[in-house]
């Protein structure tokens, strides 16, 4: 890869991951007073609400940030490579064509809701999460367009404004979450409305900041349906393939979330599951949907600042390569992501395993979040932290697969990856409990990403293995030294009843782990340590 293209990538990965870390401190503190608010037990209305953001999420995830990216920015940087005044006519064609079709599919969502509603609406939980999900379901709309948005910014290597949307969501909930909904209402279930229609508000401002920069590219509205039919042609075809290859993990997470809703035993439900033949009791308790929601949240934390982040930048190089035809430098960056990814991520997962009960501890605990609230939420988030890795690497890999124009190969490993994860699911959660929903989703995503390294090998064939395995060698040296440090250091500064402790207990073994990673990993000679230090070339 050209040194100019290294440094680009180099320069695209500090400003996002740096503005991605913020949003997701940002994210930890909205989950923090979420969770002192609401609590995990509470009349399930926490469960309630984090089910019910579950859906304009995923379609934010899988649709304006994932598949219509996928698909869009590759189409986008060969209209940019061959007439700018096209490129511009196919952004305003696609900014038309996804407000329809999400308009329709929430008003399609707005009607079988309210025919469940009027069917289950005497049920007190039901009912609860039917409201919620009803108030909630237009959040899709502003959203899934706001990644368009970013997905045209991507494509003239603007990051910045597209790292910083999920600030402006993270600083409404939290002021919804510590002063307008306890204002409005001590009431929990009104408050968890008022904070629904906050995150509504968010959004429009999270679509609304991405005009600007794309103002100022020379972006107008110009709609020329015959001009771009061709091209929305290619980005509708490739949708239904694209959304399944990268909806995997997302999809393992919501059915492990519905799962941990419908099979836990609440006050009013009795030990035994009455819609299933014989005396099957109930396999976790109230407040594993919550808990589930929590552990993902902060394995999210490592996904979003780092594999994400790899993603984000490399995919519009990728994007450009293909573009031109040029296939060796297509391989280069993919390699060269995998490898930040390994470097980065693979710590990243030990650390979070490790220090998982602690972080609970000092981020949870408080107000109505009770301590076995918290251990049970550590527990969630270790064993979702052993995927770590995993999450990290599927979306590179699968954007891979999309620019060698292999549609296919991810799809039926996602199918085998929702196999697998369902059947664990549903094995292990009477004797695991919740914790078979965590390691089932980590070990589905383990199988895809094999899966997809050893399929892109066989058809391409132009990865770098030899650098790949260096990189793998030396991390995995450099975590084990980094683990020890850890786990001494957590013995030596345990979590106790107070918030000092507590804090002392995460920041110190946290900051003396990285110290000990990074030296380890400069005393092997670390190429990604090498490239991530460099500054950029006048």
């Amino acid at each position: 890869m050209a040194d100019s293209l290294k440094d680009q990538m180099v320069a695209g990965f500090k400003v996002t991951s740096i503005a991605t870390l913020a949003s997701r401190v940002l994210g930890m503190l909205r989950d923090m007073a979420t969770g002192a608010l609401f609590g995990l037990t509470a009349g399930g209305v926490l469960d309630a609400l984090v089910v019910a953001f579950r859906i304009p999420n995923l379609f934010r995830r899988l649709f304006g940030e994932g598949a219509l990216s996928a698909c869009y920015l590759p189409v986008l940087s060969r209209e940019l490579e061959r007439d700018r005044d096209a490129a511009w006519q196919l952004a305003t064609a696609t900014f038309a064509a996804l407000s329809i079709v999400l308009l329709a599919a929430v008003l399609l969502g707005e009607a079988m809701i309210a025919l469940l509603y009027r069917s289950y609406g005497d049920v007190a939980g039901l009912r609860l999460l039917l409201g919620l999900s009803a108030t909630l379901l237009p959040y899709t709309i502003v959203i899934c367009i706001a990644g368009q948005l970013a997905s045209t910014l991507y494509a003239f290597m603007h990051f910045t404004i597209p790292a910083l949307a999920p600030v402006v969501l993270n600083v409404v909930w939290i002021v919804a979450v510590l002063w307008i909904a306890p204002a409005i209402s001590d009431d929990k279930p009104t408050q968890a409305y008022v904070l629904a229609i906050c995150i509504l508000a968010a959004g429009v401002l999270q679509m609304s900041m991405h005009l600007p920069p794309l103002w100022r590219r020379g972006y107008r509205f110009q709609l020329n349906w015959r001009q771009s039919r061709k091209s929305l042609t290619t980005i509708a075809a490739g949708l239904v393939p694209t959304l399944f290859g990268l909806a995997v993990t997302q999809l393992n997470t919501l059915v492990d979330s519905m799962l941990a809703w419908g099979l836990a035993r609440t006050p009013h439900s009795g030990a035994i599951i009455t819609w299933l033949p014989g005396t099957i009791a109930y396999p976790v308790e109230q407040g594993a949907a919550a808990a589930v929601y929590y552990g993902e949240r902060m394995y999210q934390f490592p996904l979003g600042v780092l594999g994400a982040t790899v993603a984000t930048v490399v995919f519009p190089l990728l994007a450009q390569h293909a573009a031109r035809g040029d296939q060796q430098r297509l391989a280069d960056d993919l390699t060269l992501g995998l490898r930040l990814v390994a470097f980065l991520a693979i710590p990243a997962s030990a650390g979070l395993i490790l220090l998982a009960q602690p972080i609970a501890l000092l981020l949870f605990q408080r107000g109505e979040f009770t301590v076995n609230d918290a251990q049970r939420s550590g527990t969630m988030i270790a064993w979702y932290a052993s995927g770590v890795w995993a999450y990290c690497a599927l979306p590179l890999l699968v954007r891979g697969f999309y620019c060698i124009d292999d549609h296919r190969s991810p799809v039926r490993l996602g199918l085998a990856a929702v196999g697998v994860n369902l059947l664990m699911n549903l094995t292990l959660i009477w004797s695991l409990g919740e914790i078979a929903l965590a390691l089932s989703t980590a070990v589905a995503a383990a199988v895809q990403v094999a899966g997809l390294i050893l399929l892109f090998a066989r058809r391409a064939g132009t990865l770098g293995a030899t650098a790949l395995w260096r990189t793998h060698r030396q991390t995995f040296a450099a975590t084990l030294l980094m683990s020890l440090a850890c786990y001494a250091l957590m013995q030596q500064f345990p979590s106790g009843e107070t918030s000092s402790s507590r804090l002392l207990a995460v920041v110190i073994p946290s900051l003396a782990s990285i110290g000990v990673y990074l030296v380890v990993a400069k005393i092997l000679g670390s190429d990604e340590l090498r490239l991530l230090l460099r500054r950029k070339r006048a």
